[in-house]
């Protein structure tokens, strides 16, 4: 038996999560501990809402509200979202309770005695108009490195660069745009990440080849970088008080007490099940293995940061951090200010949770970033998982049920090609869902039940019922078999349609109790219950009708009257193209991703007849990047390549805009 902690990013309380959310941390989270647990090893999984982040105090503002009063509210709002969801926590609690602020001010203690922490006067941003210091997110500016206009003093979120308010052009605080920023001097207290540079680099040099790529990547650029001291306060109201004189008005900085909150709840968790010594036995014991749920822009926190509180304080480091990417909406990033989100709520509002369990499933953005779009959603409930796995099991159940209402009986399996390769899955996923891989897991268990869906044409029992009913009913049971197995297999994804399945084959229990082993098992008896679809197929026009009823289907059309301030308004960037799709419903055009050095974008190009695909891949390109999306031939576009007639061109009518040596993805054409 295994012991696994499960440590899920903290997300702010500041508004509903959206299918991002869930697609890049909390489901396969969710996912992984469900595994483990039908494994039957050990598993902790907490988590909580961030109750301290600037971002609560700028909404609180925003709706005259306290940061109390946010934070609660969507606190609860998160619990309800993550429980309709199916995702289930050990304690999912947050960074507002009492026992958080205890350990907070324990560890923070521990590294103070062990001299990690320092006193430093900096110069902080201070808003003369609102007469305060502004913490990081409170302060807006162009980023320095892609000048996106909108840059935070924390962060761009344009390129995901980390940054200081200094380092913005043409700092304003956020609230008081037509402000001059000032820099004024406070004393803070500093954590000595510097000192952790060269442990926490032998710490990510060693057996981290199951770490994925991009955090492997991340972590080590970070590193050959070298660190900074970090301040761990800040000048504000809201958030944990420090025991220390003269540090009144100032409270814990949220980065620093945020990641402590896997700790707090392990140990809360221990005192409320009366068992104030259990979070020992994952935090104590060198066996345990530690894993960390996230999206990519919190990679750093999770193999830096919190690694190094964590040496300074001689608790257990992290096994394996697997980041996801981002998860985009019709190819563009989710943005709460732009209200350009499916939020969660709503959607479990309308729609089933099992149904956006599988979608989000299929398309996790676990090595790229990924998409989600209405009408892919449509097709693969009503073509996979309907079509494949809900009509395999289905049909299965429901014709050995209406066949042999007594029960089935077979003493051995008529098909033992087909009871092989349910082996043969079954070991395969073992393998995928114990690294990880979550999507390559749920492409196997799918391809099972395409199998058992052609074996079950080429048995063809609504024939050989009538031939050889002794034949039929051991083919019977030998599909049966392959849906008992496929009930277990997809219950870490699927889990209320497993156990569904499961009840349907008149098996006794729950598929937790039955256990991750059960599927190698097999069974020659079955009495059936008569079975009922596991899923609804979706009308697509009715959905968008609902969710989209104002889209554009066609590109913006930039040929009348473009004057030249019209171009000087054009955000052009240079990008590289990573990935070429031929478009699904239209010849003459491609799909092509270009990394314009941060998030992705899909754009759509009436190319394919001017170039190939292996010219394209890997070329730079000149993009306007500040149209707005828009569908064409059902694809979105959230950009317009340039390019040229060029009759002296011989390999082509058209020539596409490039620069002429290599530059920075993302960089600005002037």
């Amino acid at each position: 038996m295994e012991r696994i902690f499960i440590g899920v990013a903290w997300p702010y309380a500041n508004g509903p999560m959206h299918l991002g959310h869930l697609a890049g941390v909390y489901l396969p989270a969710d996912i992984f501990s469900r595994f483990h647990r039908l494994n039957g090893n050990e598993v902790l999984m907490v988590s909580g809402s961030d109750m301290h982040g600037t971002p609560i105090t700028v909404t609180a503002q925003q709706q005259n509200k306290t940061p109390e009063e946010v934070a609660l509210h969507y606190h609860q709002v998160h619990s309800e979202t993550l429980k309709q969801m199916g995702i289930e926590f050990d304690n999912y609690t947050n960074t507002h309770t009492p026992e958080h602020a205890d350990v907070v001010r324990e560890l923070l203690g521990i590294l103070e005695q062990n001299d990690y922490i320092t006193t430093k006067t900096t110069e902080e941003p201070y808003d003369p108009k609102s007469k305060h210091f502004l913490p990081d997110r409170y302060v807006e500016g162009t980023c320095p490195h892609c000048q996106y206009e909108s840059a935070r003093g924390d962060q761009c979120d344009d390129c995901g660069r980390t940054l200081d308010a200094k380092d913005l052009i043409n700092p304003h605080p956020k609230l008081n745009p037509d402000t001059e920023l000032e820099f004024r001097e406070t004393e803070h207290l500093f954590f000595k990440l510097s000192n952790f540079r060269d442990e926490l680099l032998a710490w990510v040099s060693k057996d981290k080849e199951h770490w994925r790529d991009n955090v492997g990547k991340f972590t080590h650029n970070w590193l050959q970088d070298g660190l900074i001291d970090r301040a761990i306060t800040r000048d504000l109201d809201w958030g944990i008080e420090i025991d220390k004189e003269g540090y009144e008005n100032k409270r814990i900085y949220v980065w620093f007490e945020a990641v402590m909150g896997y700790y707090s709840a392990s140990r809360s968790w221990a005192k409320w099940n009366g068992e104030p010594d259990a979070w020992k036995k994952w935090w104590e014991d060198d066996d345990a293995r530690h894993y960390y749920f996230l999206a990519k822009d919190n990679i750093p926190f999770h193999t830096i940061i919190w690694p190094a509180i964590l040496m300074g304080c001689n608790l257990h480091l992290p096994y394996d951090v697997p980041a996801n990417e981002y998860l985009l909406l019709d190819f563009t990033q989710f943005s709460k200010s732009r209200n350009h989100a499916v939020w969660a709520p709503d959607y479990l509002n309308t729609y089933d949770s099992e149904a956006l369990r599988y979608v989000l499933s299929a398309v996790m953005p676990e090595n790229r970033d990924s998409n989600f779009s209405w009408e892919d959603y449509v097709a693969r409930i009503n073509n996979e998982l309907i079509g494949n796995l809900g009509n395999f099991i289905h049909r299965t159940i429901s014709f050995a049920q209406k066949n042999f209402p007594k029960g089935l009986h077979a003493d051995e399996c008529s098909a033992p090609e087909l009871r092989d390769k349910v082996a043969l899955s079954y070991s395969q996923i073992t393998t995928s869902l114990s690294a990880c891989k979550f999507k390559e897991s749920l492409q196997t268990l799918m391809e099972l039940s395409q199998t058992g869906n052609i074996a079950m044409n080429e048995m063809a029992p609504w024939k050989s019922i009538k031939e050889d009913k002794k034949a039929c009913e051991a083919d019977l049971v030998t599909l049966l078999n392959v849906c008992r197995a496929l009930s277990i297999i997809m219950n870490p994804f699927l889990p209320k349609s497993s156990q569904k399945v499961w009840d349907y084959l008149g098996l006794e229990g729950t598929v937790e109790e039955a256990g991750w082993g059960a599927v190698a098992q097999g069974q020659t008896d079955f009495k059936l219950n008569e079975p009922l679809p596991l899923f609804q197929k979706l009308n697509l026009e009715e959905i968008l009708e609902r969710e989209m009823p104002n889209e554009e289907e066609t590109l913006p059309d930039l040929k009348p009257e473009i004057t030249f301030e019209d171009f000087q308004k054009m955000d052009i960037r240079i990008g590289t193209v990573v990935g070429i799709e031929n478009h699904p419903n239209a010849d003459k055009l491609y799909l092509l991703d270009v990394d314009f050095g941060g998030p992705k974008r899909r754009i759509v190009t009436g190319l394919k007849e001017e170039y190939n695909d292996e010219e394209l891949m890997g070329k730079q390109i000149a993009v306007i990047v500040n149209l707005a999306p828009a569908k064409f031939r059902g694809e979105v576009s959230e950009g317009m390549l340039l390019a040229a007639e060029d009759e002296h061109v011989s390999t082509a009518n058209v020539s596409l805009l490039h620069p002429d040596k290599e530059v920075t993805d993302g960089s600005s054409v002037h």
